[in-house]
């Protein structure tokens, strides 16, 4: 609009002061040409000066008066029309207009007075004048509040298009641009993309203590790179850095203070890429590999104090599992003493005791093994046929039914045979231990998607529901005469093995222990 205005000016300021001249002229008002002509002239020249000087604004009034009193034409209020719309166009409120716009007319009415008569006539038209530039102001102010609020909407799509809403950061279509932009320049600059590792971890309650992180660590942003060319916020928690190529890179132990862990990457253009997609597929590639580095160590920590957790809760248990008999042990020696040191009363109890601890040690023994030392491809089937036979005859003196199905073709396992018939033995044993009564267990073998399937299943009590997931922890038993460490060392043989072990059970009705390992590659 102050384009426009300018030219308004320009173009018809001296077109219709010469109009007014000649008309004046021409009708005889008797006006006074020399100070007419002058008054003109000035009224022109200040014209094109106000914009350099806006102090000549003032005095535009001024000379627009003369040259009124000295022309006698009321055709003059175009020209005050134009001047005063020059003055307010910057003016953003009606309270601000409307005083240039009442002194304006006051100062066009009263000159008007000098040369027409003073009647009810004039009076009137003076009050019409005064309404009509009070209506031509407000009519101006709603143009202007008009192309001020497109202006504003304009602003705001184009900042909604290219910026985050959130940080206030570029997005990825005006990060995009931006780099573009640098790229298609002839200087040189660097791209920095930072990712926070730990996001999601921290952002676990809700969208509001996300956004919160995300505000800060933006906030910190800007305190850490203070000469940035621009800054980006895309893919969620993916920040994107642009700075001049001879910025010093700061260390990002500043965001430790917000509880982040930041992985980055540096891409300098053009030293290391020749095109902005080259850059942008440089620094993606760089952030990619930093961050898989970044999620296979803290994997090993994971992993690390999962490992030290396991042994701490075995450490603990079997702890508790040996303080219990040899409470025991040093109870019945203690006894002796009274005894004359005789011990043979309770010897058969403190040599089942002392067999109690070898056993709890050789089981805790098996955990500290890492891996099997005779893994080889071996038949499933032959293995599974050597734990029948051996418990057959247990079955046997039980009152138990033992069965067992196997498939006609071949099943061949990476395994340490030895281990697995211990685990196979041990479930199979479970099932006998779970019937109080006659019952049947069946053994069975499938393979089911180029996996082995290994069943046990009894027709026990079956195990409740509150139980069923803790019964491959470390110490955790049913049996009085327990250890707890069974189906804890049956579990990690099988994985050993690369397997998997699960239950299914239904109170009252019976059990199903499912052993999965993979087939050998020349089975498969």
């Amino acid at each position: 609009m102050p384009l426009s205005i300018h030219l308004l000016k320009l173009v018809f300021v001296p077109f219709i002061s010469l109009f007014i001249m000649l008309s004046s002229v021409t009708l005889g008002k008797g006006a006074n040409l020399p100070l007419m002509a002058g008054s003109a002239l000035l009224l022109f020249v200040s014209v094109i000066a106000d914009k350099k000087y806006p102090w000549i604004k003032a005095l535009q009034f001024l000379i627009l008066g003369v040259f009124q009193y000295a022309s006698h034409l009321n055709w003059c209020i175009l020209l005050y029309y134009i001047l005063t719309i020059n003055v307010i166009q910057h003016k953003s409120k009606l309270g601000q207009m409307m005083p240039y716009a009442l002194l304006m007319i006051s100062e066009y009415s009263l000159i008007r007075f000098t040369f027409t008569p003073f009647n009810m006539y004039t009076v009137l038209v003076a009050v019409f004048d005064i309404l009509s530039s009070i209506v031509i102001i407000f009519m101006f102010h709603i143009i202007v509040r008009i192309e001020t609020e497109k202006k504003t909407l304009f602003k705001q799509n184009k900042y909604l298009i290219n910026h985050d809403p959130l940080t206030g950061f570029l997005n990825y279509d005006g990060y995009m641009r931006a780099v573009r932009g640098l790229a298609d320049s002839p200087g040189s600059f660097q791209l920095i993309l930072l990712d926070i590792n730990n996001f999601k971890s921290l952002n676990a309650k809700d969208i509001a203590t996300a956004n919160e992180i995300l505000i800060s660590f933006s906030i910190s942003i800007r305190n850490h790179f203070t000469n940035m060319l621009a800054a980006a916020r895309y893919a969620g928690d993916r920040f994107a850095v642009l700075l001049p190529s001879t910025e010093p890179f700061k260390d990002l132990r500043s965001f430790d203070d917000l509880g982040l862990r930041v992985t980055y990457s540096i891409t300098h253009y053009p030293q290391e890429a020749s095109t902005f997609q080259e850059v942008i597929s440089m620094a993606e590639e760089r952030i990619f590999q930093m961050r898989r580095e970044s999620w296979l160590k803290s994997q090993e920590e994971f992993m690390r104090s999962a490992k030290m957790k396991t042994v701490g809760e075995l450490a603990a248990g079997m702890a508790h599992e040996i303080r219990n008999p040899l409470t025991a042990i040093k109870g019945f020696i203690q006894l002796s003493k009274l005894q004359n040191y005789n011990i043979e009363p309770w010897y058969e109890v403190i040599m089942g005791e002392i067999t109690r601890v070898g056993e709890l040690t050789a089981e805790f023994l098996q955990f500290s093994k890492p891996h099997m030392s005779n893994m080889k491809v071996d038949s499933l089937i032959g293995c599974m046929t050597r734990v029948f036979s051996l418990c057959e005859s247990e079955a046997a003196s039980r009152g138990h039914t033992f069965t067992m199905e196997l498939p006609e073709q071949q099943v061949m396992v990476f395994m340490d045979r030895d281990k697995m018939i211990q685990v196979l033995i041990n479930l199979i044993r479970n099932a006998f231990q779970a019937m109080e009564t006659t019952g049947n267990v069946h053994f069975s073998l499938s393979l089911e998607q180029q996996a082995a399937m290994i069943r046990v299943e009894d027709t026990g009590k079956g195990i409740a529901k509150s139980e069923i997931g803790q019964i491959f922890d470390p110490f955790y038993t049913t049996k009085e005469d327990g250890t707890g460490l069974g189906l804890s060392l049956c579990q990690k043989i099988v994985e050993d093995h690369g397997g998997t072990i699960s239950v299914h059970s239904e109170f009252g009705v019976g059990t199903i222990f499912t052993v999965k390992l993979p087939v050998a590659e020349e089975e498969v």
